[in-house]
C-alpha cells in the first residue's frame, strides 16, 4: 500500500489527528513541568529549523507526545509535538539553524549547520534510531510505503516509542510505514535524538542577525 501527499503539506494541519494522543498526555506533561515526573533531558527554550532536499527513511513511525523544558527566561513550559521516528534515515543537503535573540551588544546570532550536500548517497547524512520532535513540517511531496494508520503508540515497531526524552500515551494514535520518502523538507523541531548520526562535509558557522535555513 502506498500513500502520497503532494503540494507543501503543513503538518500543523496533520497534527489535528494527533490531538487525541496529545490531549491524553496533557496531564502527564503538566506533572512533568511541575516536577512530579522526571525526563532524561529538558528541551531548550529555542526551537530550531531543519531543511533537506530529500530524506529517505526505513522503518517509519509517528505519534503524539509532550516535550517539557524551560523558556529562555527560565520558566517551566511544555510543547505538544509529533514524534517522527526512523529505524534508519539518509538525508541529502541537510541544514539546521537556530537563532539566539537579544545577545548584549551583538543582538541576534544564528548558528547554522550544513552537511551531506551531495547526490552521492555515500556522502549524504545518515542516522540510525532517529527521533525528531516536530512542531511543524512541510514537504513538496511525501511517499509512504506499507502504511498503517491508527496503530496504538505502544504497538509501534518502526522503531518503537522512545522512552524518557518525552512523555507519550502508549494507547494514543500512531502510524507507521515500511519506508518514507520526503522531498523538499522544511520543519521546525524541539528535539532530535539518534543512536548514530553521521554528517559528511560538516560545516558549522555563526552569523550576525537571522540567517535561518528557510
Amino acid at each position: 500500500m502506498e500513500s502520497q501527499v503532494r503540494g507543501g503539506t503543513r503538518w500543523k494541519r496533520f497534527a489535528l489527528v494527533m490531538v487525541p494522543s496529545v490531549a491524553a498526555t496533557a496531564a502527564i506533561g503538566v506533572a512533568l513541568a511541575q516536577g512530579a515526573l522526571a525526563a532524561s533531558f529538558s528541551v531548550s527554550g529555542q526551537s530550531f529549523k531543519v531543511s533537506a532536499d530529500y530524506l529517505h527513511g526505513d522503518g517509519f513511525s509517528q505519534y503524539g507526545a509532550i516535550d517539557a523544558g524551560k523558556t529562555l527566561d527560565g520558566k517551566d513550559t511544555i510543547h505538544p509535538v509529533a514524534v517522527s521516528a526512523f529505524s534508519s534515515a539518509r538525508i541529502q543537503n541537510m541544514c539546521q539553524s537556530v537563532v539566539t535573540p537579544n545577545i548584549p551588544i551583538l543582538g541576534s546570532v544564528t548558528l547554522q549547520l550544513t552537511a551531506g550536500n551531495s547526490k552521492d548517497e555515500d556522502k549524504q547524512v545518515t542516522a540510525s534510531n532517529l527521533y525528531i520532535d516536530v512542531e511543524d513540517l512541510a514537504a513538496d511531496k511525501a511517499v509512504f510505503t506499507g502504511m498503517d494508520i491508527g496503530v496504538s503508540g505502544g504497538s509501534l515497531k518502526n522503531p518503537p516509542m522512545k522512552g524518557g526524552g518525552e512523555q507519550a500515551n502508549p494507547y494514543g494514535f500512531g502510524q507507521q510505514a515500511k519506508s518514507a520518502d520526503l522531498y523538499g523538507v522544511k520543519q521546525t523541531a524541539w528535539a532530535t535524538t539518534a543512536g548514530t548520526f553521521t554528517l559528511p562535509g560538516l560545516s558549522m558557522k555563526l552569523y550576525s542577525g537571522s540567517k535561518e535555513c528557510y
